[in-house]
């Protein structure tokens, strides 16, 4: 059980256990200590007491003809219940104290001739029975000396220990909850730095410990995240300079497919076919280089946004015309048909058509096109007819080269996974979020969600 325990809790808990126990074997021990001691202090008390009275029998009992006029003549400062035994008889005190009441053992002890002293329990309560034959007058004494107040005692005493224990194995609790939060607050330092790594801030860092045990784990971290953004500055560079570096030639061959394309009545059917490859392939090499720029200007943190005032629906509507789709119907929230929000034109326009575009390779084409207003902000949902986006997919497919299990396996798409990771990071630009669901109405299809927060002209 305690393995499904966080680290913290099983601290706490060991604590708690600890302390419970070593509060407990304390208590045990004081319980005991002080149960002996009351105990031996009331029967040497008594004692003194009983053979006192034992001597006062052993004088008077001979000539005394009335036992119970000397049973009564005894003192009994403790309560104690005396009994003389004379003449084959026991004559008790009190009636319910006489010879059924004292133990067999002690009885026969006794008139065998053996001194006794004996704790026993007498309807629930606990007494000390003692004995001592009187051989001159052919009798024996016994006393019968109640112990209650002991018991009662002793209950008590056992209570407060109890409540004792308790309020030590919570304070022993306490204690490991604050150790435990001392202790662990380096991991939960590890922890947020390494959230944030993942996060993409590549310069958070680990302050030095003055611990000389946890500063091997800050500098071997630090040395971690200081290799990691190298090499992810490295790479990113890379892609950013091979980007760069592709432009031009592929310039050149665009500007030279062009002249081609001019003198194609010239070209045979055959050398028109492979131009018509050739001027597609051009075409998304460029578009896959221009991907790469703008993922590399994301990744080196050089993107900012070009906020300006904009009528949020004339700029969903403008998306759309502008799309290779124009006949996808728009729905619009009445009470957004005349908002004006601060945001940055260009990357909005690119989140729609980069959504329209997958939609036409991956869903069918696009269905509907809405924008409705949410609390704090708006969504702008896009609709397909395709086969929809698997579970295990939704998330996957807004990462870099990835186009999810269903378009993975479509030999006819010409995508290469970089355009839904560019919406994500338009989105995340400025401040919103993305998703992809089923479609509301039930139908067959992928629904892509972009919300965003509204931001006021100021």
């Amino acid at each position: 059980m305690t393995q499904h325990l966080g680290l913290r809790a099983r601290i706490t808990l060991a604590f708690a256990i600890g302390t419970l126990v070593l509060s407990a074997l304390l208590s045990a021990t004081a319980w005991g200590l002080t149960r002996q001691n009351l105990l031996d202090q009331r029967e040497d008390s008594s004692g003194v007491v009983f053979y006192r009275n034992a001597e006062i029998v052993q004088q008077r009992l001979p000539t005394e003809t009335d036992a119970l006029t000397l049973v009564g003549s005894l003192a009994t400062p403790l309560g104690a219940h005396p009994i003389v035994y004379s003449d084959g008889a026991y004559t008790p005190l009190t009636p319910e104290f006489g010879r059924e009441a004292l133990p067999a053992a002690v009885r026969d002890a006794v008139l065998s001739g053996e001194p006794v002293r004996m704790r026993f329990r007498l309807r629930g309560d606990m007494q000390l029975a003692i004995g001592i034959p009187i051989p001159s007058a052919n009798a024996a004494y016994f006393e019968i000396i109640p112990l209650e107040d002991i018991d009662a005692t002793l209950a008590a005493l056992g209570m407060s220990l109890l409540a004792a224990s308790l309020v030590t194995a919570l304070a022993g609790a306490t204690l490991g909850w604050w150790a435990s939060r001392r202790a662990l607050r380096p991991l939960s330092d590890v922890s947020t730095a390494a959230m944030a790594l993942a996060a993409g801030r590549l310069d958070t860092r680990l302050s030095p410990s003055r611990d000389p045990d946890l500063r091997p784990i800050s500098a071997s971290f630090n040395d971690m995240a200081q290799a990691l953004q190298d090499r992810i500055e490295r790479d990113a560079q890379f892609a950013s300079d091979v980007s760069h570096e592709l432009r031009s030639p592929l310039m050149t061959l665009a500007a030279s497919i062009e002249v081609m394309d001019n003198q194609r009545d010239d070209l045979t059917e055959r050398a028109q076919a492979a131009l018509d490859l050739m001027t597609g392939d051009i075409a998304r090499f460029q578009q896959l280089v221009e991907d790469l720029l703008e993922i590399s200007r994301f990744d080196a943190g050089v993107v900012r946004l070009e906020l300006e005032e904009v009528h949020l629906a004339e700029l969903v509507m403008q998306a759309v015309r502008h799309s290779t789709d124009r006949d996808i119907p728009v729905e619009l929230d009445a009470e957004l048909a005349g908002v004006v929000v601060r945001a940055d034109k260009r990357r909005i326009v690119r989140v729609i058509a980069n959504l329209l575009d997958n939609a036409a390779k991956y869903g069918g084409g696009a269905t509907s096109v809405s924008l409705r207003g949410v609390d704090n902000g708006v969504q702008i949902a896009i609709e397909d007819r395709g086969e929809g986006v698997p579970e295990e997919d939704r998330a996957q497919i807004f990462g870099r080269f990835n186009r999810g299990g269903l378009a993975g396996r479509r030999s006819a798409s010409d995508g290469v996974g970089l355009g839904l990771a560019l919406v994500s990071e338009h989105v995340g630009l400025h401040g919103g979020r993305i998703w992809v669901e089923d479609r509301t109405d039930g139908l067959s299809g992928a629904r892509f969600v972009i919300e965003l927060p509204v931001e006021e002209p100021g």
